[in-house]
């Protein structure tokens, strides 16, 4: 089963461009960035020429010994059964950390042979970089992003009636009902599986919960085994702790990262490595807190007081080894960690819609806002709740001292939007922006 990825329509856009740089493809494993491009590839060229720089060592060799983009590209057709031709021809250069050199030459590809068509993408790209001290030829390669599976994109392969009505939303007024449930039952499935694109077909294809497990766990165990791979020995316990503290850190009422829940007497010193690790690796997002809600939201941000997200709601789920009957069943006692699941998701949809983390605000022990979310030339605050149930003095807070234009709060009541306040079903999430351009467009109206 082929779920349709967004980022396909960017890199259709990015093919006809005429000031086209190579492409750097960025992305924690297994979320598809070689299906991504070789199916781009199929697509839209009529060659593709795949070079694997982990699989074909020997590779290395050929930009070690020269930096001339004609030589690179008469060599490299002695490693191909396909043409390389300008415009014609895909060359994809796959898991590039492995080539200092190759990374290089994206440079060079940029200024003297942007006929060519390249993109380049690898595991574990941000920590290879670091430790190999390797330098990335800034402003000569497009730096993309590849997420995991959005719910967006999981609805279409999914309930691709729901997906277009959602789609074609041109004001703000509750959902009919049918659709509304509908999104609810599709919202459950995609909190047990996530956006592994491995996981999600699993599901769609019928193969049953158990499996979609053994997926999931199949993948935490590769992560494991890349900590082992590509950190130091000093660093590979440190990095498992981190990463396996995740369910408990979520499971607090106040989900502030904590280090004694890592490690009974840990320091910050010794762990920030580790964080940076995972977050280099693409595995978690760290969310900080603002102490003050202006553009720049980075410039009031308190880098000691955070929270850590994992990249993919259902990885999380198994991770904190939580069945997918209680999600599908709603269990009782399913409380406290269901609203850290439901903030996870949420924030999921934020980064894919603005490829920048928010942050949060809190106000000692009185009030917390779960997102703040600075978009175009405004300051958002976005409350989460997981259920129905609304109730909190956090948002009323907030808007007290800030009077803020506009708030959000997401749950899993029906759409609608009151004197500034818009109340998002969870499903809608990955629609935010699009749905506060209604907003915009209703109040300009």
């Amino acid at each position: 089963m082929k779920i349709r990825r967004e980022l396909l329509e960017d890199l259709h856009n990015w093919k006809e461009s005429k000031d086209r740089k190579p492409i750097l493809l960025k992305g924690a494993r297994q979320t598809g960035k070689t299906w991504i491009m070789k199916e781009f590839g199929k697509e839209c060229f009529d060659y593709v020429a795949d070079f694997n720089f982990d699989r074909d060592i020997e590779l290395n060799s050929i930009f070690e010994k020269t930096k001339a983009t004609d030589r690179i590209v008469k060599e490299l057709s002695l490693y191909t059964n396909v043409p390389i031709l300008p415009g014609k021809t895909l060359i994809i250069f796959d898991e590039i950390q492995m080539s200092e050199g190759a990374l290089n030459s994206l440079k060079y590809f940029c200024e003297d042979a942007p006929e060519y068509h390249v993109i380049a993408a690898g595991s574990l790209l941000g920590v290879a970089i670091r430790q190999k001290n390797m330098s990335v030829p800034v402003g000569k390669v497009e730096i993309l992003h590849l997420y995991p599976v959005s719910f967006r994109e999981f609805l279409h392969t999914s309930d691709e009636r729901s997906w277009r009505y959602i789609n074609q939303l041109k004001s703000i007024e509750p959902l009919p009902e049918i659709i509304h449930h509908r999104l609810e039952l599709e919202y459950k499935r995609y909190l047990v599986t996530g956006g592994m694109p491995e996981a999600i077909t699993t599901l769609l294809e019928n193969k049953g919960m158990l499996k979609v497990d053994e997926v999931l766990q199949h993948i935490l165990d590769l992560y494991q085994l890349d900590f082992s791979r590509y950190a130091s020995p000093v660093e590979i316990p440190r990095i498992n702790s981190l990463w396996n503290s995740l369910p408990s850190q979520l499971a607090k009422e106040n989900r502030k990262f904590i280090y004694r829940i890592v490690r009974s007497g840990a320091r910050a010193r010794e762990y920030e490595d580790g964080l940076l690790w995972l977050e280099e690796a693409g595995l978690i997002y760290r969310i900080f807190n603002v102490s003050k809600p202006a553009i720049p939201l980075s410039g009031y941000q308190d880098l000691s007081a955070f929270k850590i997200y994992a990249c993919d709601c259902g990885l999380l789920r198994r991770l904190a080894k939580l069945s997918p009957e209680v999600i599908m069943n709603s269990n009782v006692g399913f409380t406290e960690f269901k609203g850290a699941l439901t903030e996870n998701f949420v924030l999921q949809s934020l980064m894919l819609q603005n490829d920048a983390k928010p942050f949060y605000w809190s106000s000692g022990n009185k009030a917390e806002v779960d997102f703040i979310w600075q978009m175009d030339s405004g300051v958002v605050p976005i409350e989460v709740k997981s259920e129905t149930r609304i109730s909190g003095k956090s948002l009323s807070v907030y808007s007290k001292q800030f009077k803020p234009p506009v708030r959000v709060r997401i749950s899993m009541n029906n759409l609608r939007e009151n004197d500034g306040l818009l109340s998002c079903p969870i499903p809608l999430s990955d629609w935010l922006r699009q749905i506060m351009g209604v907003m915009k467009t209703k109040e300009k109206v």
